[in-house]
Parts: structure tokens; sequence; C-alpha cells
């Protein structure tokens, strides 16, 4: 077979055409490109002029929802630059009803402004409006308060957590958090110090183990031992004269891209300028909302988290000195959503916090913790928050699944997310067109997602050198810095950074931009875009893709080097022995129970539970039966869930039983099946000793299975045991199911 002709070059093309047909068709071009060119510059110049209109305006949350003030915090005994805002759902959304489950959203103050949760219709919030759910916003202002501690901050936002709860007091569930990387933290902490202040919790994007990350893909997280540790981010604390740029943190997130931040993000734009401006724009408004942090907050979360990593390893201390910061002492589910296109956040610092945690799926049970996460294949870091298919389809399923999460039994789980297909069984009981499944999953499950942890104990000696470099720098550089400093020289500092200059610069304050804004409105007045299949037009973005490419490949060597050089440097024995790890780093710790604790709470929970095997409710007895029958499935899915709600709505008044008291009997007779299922079986006849109530029982457990399909062999076959043993069938010869 031949070799296929290499496609035509845009030279040849323009060769293939008559002379006046070229002429033509390079004239229609190079007038598309200038036109291009004065519209892409305006949209620039639009750029910077809305930037200092927001910054003059203080800077508020650019979300597009209106919103009322509930709770402002820099009033707070302990002042804090956040406040509580309750969203107000407009006519395009179902009005709200306050007695569901109120929704919280946690933004980063990562660098930029609040509203990232919050700034598309198809977003978090308003996911939660959608559903008729009281929605609430923490915000954040511009500047720390004087002082301003994470202490003050975390302080804050538990007593936000208080006013919901007080303001919901009938609501069918306690408040459904989410928090958006930075905020997820924040939200773990939030909810280990105030567990009953909060219910289900979503930590999107969220980084909480540090050290993890698969070798040769994920280089920020050596970025802390090139810089030498901490030092560096209290350096640029005392240059702003106690304040930290956040136009710092985000110059680091551009450089992780930097083909998407010199090139790709402004070609896009210029090769399609008559659709893009809003887009780029209204992004924009967010990216260049550019906050400040007090010093001591950034080093706080520098020398915790990100070079310390001690929240995963349990050793965060609460603000008063008296508890750890235990990721244990929450109790209600948590939910994990993160994704392989992530180079932030990337699933192995979203996940590894679990194995870190619990040693097992077993000892996670006897905590009574419920874990979900959700992987996506290729979303990148911003698209987890702002992307409207995302929204759409994973933040929505999730949320929707809520109630199902709850009514789990404690382990761990992944959410598989896929389309309705026409020919699948319960169509009937979704709603949407996604089937969200629960599959159980192991600790191994999650230590099988990274390539090893062993490259992590280079993380430690680099924990020990920042804490010399950090004692070295304040004992010696800092007083220097900061009687060199004012608030003007800190001013001028960050009004001269590149993220500021590039908005500011375009702007109306220069003058060389007045000519654009009335060179622009001509050319739209006159604009003449080139042909599609312009072969000039096809040549420029050729020459795009191939300048995409060459700083890709910049951008992949230099992660290279400094991996190379972070291992070089950091695994050496002799740095790990000269700053006192003789005897080798070790790595990650573990969960932090002992055998005593471990074994007490086996027997303890063993005791309880031993109780109610020959006790309990017809409610009790239904989900022991329900999930007897149920026990051969490996996926939980929310069509039998779904029904199973419809059925107990249609039950008359005085016989309904409340969604918390399902869920409360759903868990505890799992964990009666797991101890001795025979014997918990076998006392079902003393839970429902009227024949009446025992065959409603197992019709209403026959119809729930059959939610998903035909029930299978199996399950027909503990149907017929859990009969005999109710004396429901015929009598005939009793045989034991299946194992």
């Amino acid at each position: 077979m031949a070799d296929k002709a290499p496609p035509p070059t845009a030279l040849s093309a323009l060769s293939g055409l008559w002379p006046m047909q070229a002429a033509q068709t390079v004239s229609e071009y190079f007038i598309d490109a200038w036109q291009r060119s004065i519209l892409t510059i305006d949209v620039l110049r639009q750029r910077g002029n809305e930037y200092l209109e927001h910054t003059q305006s203080g800077t508020p949350p650019v979300l597009v929802f209106d919103y009322e003030m509930v709770l402002d915090a820099r009033g707070f005994q302990k002042p804090a630059n956040y406040a509580l805002v309750r969203i107000k759902p407009d006519t395009h959304h179902t009005p709200t009803d306050a007695n569901k489950r109120p929704f919280v959203v946690i933004d980063p103050r990562a660098g930029h402004g609040p509203g990232i949760g919050g700034f598309k219709m198809d977003s978090e919030i308003g996911i939660a409006l959608q559903h008729g759910h009281p929605c609430y916003f923490v915000m954040f202002f511009p500047t720390p308060m004087a002082g301003q501690t994470i202490e003050a901050v975390c302080g804050a936002e538990i007593a936000f957590m208080r006013k919901v709860n007080e303001l919901h007091p009938k609501s069918e569930g306690k408040p459904f958090v989410i928090g958006n990387c930075q905020g997820g933290w924040a939200l773990i902490m939030l909810a280990s110090l105030a567990p009953e202040e909060v219910g289900p919790l979503l930590l999107a994007g969220t980084p909480v183990s540090y050290w993890a990350g698969v070798e040769g893909k994920n280089p920020m997280r050596y970025s802390g031992g090139l810089m030498g540790g901490t030092w560096l981010a209290s350096l640029a604390g005392d240059l702003g004269h106690g304040k930290f740029d956040g136009a710092n943190l985000v110059s680091n997130f551009e450089s992780l891209n930097p083909s998407n931040t010199y090139w790709s993000k402004l070609y896009n734009l210029y090769s399609q300028v008559d659709t893009e401006r809003e887009r780029f724009l209204e992004f924009e408004k967010w990216w260049g909302g550019l906050f400040l942090m007090n010093k001591e907050e950034m080093e706080w979360i520098t020398k915790n988290l990100f070079v310390g990593n001690k929240l995963s390893a349990g050793e965060v201390e609460s603000f008063d000195g008296k508890h750890r910061v235990d990721i244990r002492n929450i109790r209600t589910p948590i939910i994990v959503f993160a994704s392989w296109g992530d180079n932030i956040t990337p699933p192995q610092q979203a996940l590894n916090w679990i194995p870190d945690t619990y040693s097992s799926v077993e000892e996670m049970r006897l905590n009574e913790q419920t874990i979900v996460y959700c992987l996506h294949e290729k979303i990148g870091h911003l698209g987890i928050f702002v992307s409207a298919g995302v929204a759409k389809r994973e933040t929505s399923e999730l949320a929707s699944a809520l109630d199902l999460i709850e009514t789990l039994p404690p382990g761990l789980y992944e959410a598989l997310i896929q389309d309705t297909q026409p020919d699948m069984p319960g169509l009937a009981f979704l709603d949407g067109r996604y089937l969200i499944q629960l599959a159980p999953r192991t600790i191994e499950d999650i230590l099988a997602l990274d390539d090893g942890r062993e490259d992590e104990k280079a993380f430690e000696v680099v924990d020990r050198v920042a804490q010399i470099n950090q004692g070295l720098y304040d004992t010696f550089a800092s007083p220097v810095v900061k009687a060199m400093t004012t608030e003007a020289t800190a001013e001028a500092a960050r009004a001269a950074n590149p993220a500021r200059v590039e908005r500011w610069g375009f702007s109306n304050l220069n003058p060389w931009m007045f000519w654009v804004q009335a060179m622009a409105e001509i050319v739209r007045e006159n604009r003449k875009p080139a042909a599609p299949d312009n072969p000039l037009t096809a040549l420029e973005r050729q020459v795009s893709g191939n300048i995409e490419q060459s700083l890709d490949r910049v951008r992949d060597a230099r992660d290279q080097m400094s991996e190379r050089m972070f291992k070089a440097i950091y695994e050496a024995p002799w740095l790990a022995a000269a700053v006192g790890l003789g005897g080798g780093a070790t790595g990650r710790r573990g969960p932090k129970s002992t055998t005593w604790e471990h074994e007490e709470l086996r027997r303890t929970k063993r005791l309880e539970i031993e109780k109610q095997i020959e006790s309990g409710t017809t409610l009790d007895a239904w989900a022991r039966l329900l999930l007897y029958v149920r026990r051969e499935e490996n996926i939980v899915d929310e069509r039998p869930y779904n029904l199973m709600r419809r059925m107990i709505d249609e039950m008359k008044p005085e016989r309904r039983p409340t969604l918390t008291a399902v869920k409360e009997a759903m868990k505890r007779q799992a964990f009666v099946l797991a101890l001795d299922e025979e014997r918990a079986i076998a006392a079902l006849p003393g839970l429902i000793p009227e024949a009446p109530v025992r065959r409603r029982c197992i019709d209403a457990a026959r119809k729930v299975v059959s939610a998903r399909g035909t029930p299978t062999p199996h399950q027909e076959e503990r149907f017929r045991h859990v009969e005999d043993l109710l004396s429901l069938a015929a009598p005939k010869r009793r045989r034991k199911p299946s194992p």
C-alpha cells in the first residue's frame, strides 16, 4: 500500500491558486489578522479597566448571584476578614425551602478573591439553588485584619456553621459543606474541631497529603525543598510590611503551565476574539482579584501544611494547645473529588490522607466513618470548580446522592457516574441523565493510585532543613528586612508585581490606550473575518501549535531537572544525618492508633452490637432483611434508594419513619450482619411477630431489590430462606443460603 501524501502546506495551497486569487486570500487573512489584533488589545484594555473598577469597589466576590450579609467576622472578638452571606435565589431557580439541608460553599483563599464556586449559573451554588436548598457562601475581604491568624479564621468559620444551624433548626440534615482547594483543608480543620456542626463534607481539589505524588508527574511538590523551605514565604511577608501578597501564589500556579500562561490563553482570545470576549473577561475578573494574607497566616500554612504535612499525620494542634486536629473526630461522610488532569492537587495529594489516618477499612468502620471519592479523568484544577460540565455531572450527582451516602454502612467507596441507557432497568427511579453508583474499596486501592510512598522520605529531610533555615532567617535576616520596609515600599512592590502590571498597564491609565477604543469601534463596524478554510489561517494555527509544543518541552525539561536536583539533594544520606535523621527518614508515620486503643474500641463496639441482635423495631428488621438479601451486591446505586424514598413518602403519616431513622437503622443493621449474619437472621421472627407485617416487609424488600432489575438466583434463595424463617412459605426442607 502506498504511503499517504502529506497534507498540503499553506504555501503549496497558495501556489495552486491563480495570482489574483492568491493575492485576495493573502489580503483577506492580513486584514482579519490586523482586525483581531486591535480587538484583542481592546479586550485587554477592558480587562485592565475592570480590574481597576473591581479594586476600587473593594474587590467584592465575583458571584453571579445576589446575596445578603449574615455574619461579618471583622467584628468578632478575634477578628478575621471573613463573612458569611446568604445567597438569594432568583427567578431562574426553585424557591428556597428552609427545611431542606443547607448548602455552604467555602472558596479558596489562595491568592485570588472569592466567588469561584458561584461565578456561573451552572456552579456549586447554582446546583444548590436549583434543588431548592438554602445556600450560604463564606467570603473574605482583600486585606486581613491586624494580627489575624489561622486560629481567628477557623474560629470564624466555626461560628458561621453554628449560625447556619441556628437559622435552620428543622432542616432535614446538618449542612452540606463544600470546600474548594484551600477551603477544603480549612473545612477539615473546622469539622475536626466542631464535628457536631457539620453534615457531609465535599473536598473539591483539596490537597491534604502534601508530600504525595507520582515521580515525573507532580513537580510542584518539590518547590518547597528547592527554595530551602519556608523562609522565602517569611521574607515575602516582611517585604510586604507584615502582609503576604497573593500574587506570589498566582505566579506559582501560572509557572506550572507556561505554554498556557504565555501563549495559549492569549492566542485563544486572539483567534476567536469575536466570540471569546465575554468568557475571557468573566474569568479574568476573578483571576486578577489578588488578595493579601498576614505573614503569620502564610507562615502557619507553609510550616504546617506545604512543608510540614502535619494535617494528614494528625500533628496539627488545636489553637488552645489541648487537642490535636484529628481527622478521625469527623463522623459525617467525607466526599473527595479529584482529577487525573489536576497538576496542582493530584489524586494522591487528595486521597493519601486516608491511609495516613486509617490502617484498614475495618478501622474506618469501627470509627463509623464513611468516605467516598470520585476521580475525573482529565479536568484541570480550576475546571473542578468552574466547569459547567463538572457542575452538571459530578457536583450535581454527588450532591443529589447525599442521603444515599449517609445511609451507607461505614467504609470506603468510589463514586462511579455513568450515562443512563434506554434499556437500563429502573430508569423510572432516576432523575436526569446520569446514574451514580458506589463501589466498595480498600486502603490498598488508594495506595495503588500512587507509585509507592518511598519517595516521601525525602520530604521529611526537607522539613528538617526548612526548620533550620527558618530559624536562621528569623534570627539574623528578618529584623534587618523589617527595618528596611515600610507600608509605602510594600504597596509600591505590590503595584509593580507583573500580575498587576499586565492589567493596569493595558487600562485607560496608559495614555497609549486611548486610540485603541476608537479603533476597535471602527473595526467592529467593518469586521471582515477570513474564511475558515483560508490556508494562512491554518498556517497560523500550526505555528501556534508548534509554539505550545516548544513551551511544553521547555516545561518538561525544567520539571525533570527540578526533580533530579531535589532527589540529588534531599535523598543524600549525608544530609539526612546532618539534620538529625541519622537512622534515615521514615516517610509517612501512618495512623496514630495504638494497639490497646484499637482493641478497646473493637471490644466496646462488639458489645454494643451484640445487644442489638435480638432487639429492634420493625424498621430495624426490614433494614436487616434488605441488607441480608443484597449482601452479594458489590455496588450500591441510587435506584433502590430512590424507590425506597418514594415508598416511605406513600406510607400513612402514623407509620411513616423519618429519613434520619432509616439512615440510622441501615447503619445499625449493617454492623449486626457483619458481626454474626446467621444469628442476626435467625432473630428476625422475634423482631416481627405479626404475620401481616412480615409479609409487608418481604414484599417491600423484594420491590426495592427489583429496582435494579430482576433479583439474582442468590437473592431469590435468600428471600426463600427468610420466608421459611418467618413461616411465610409452604412447608418444605429448609435450605441454607450460599455463603
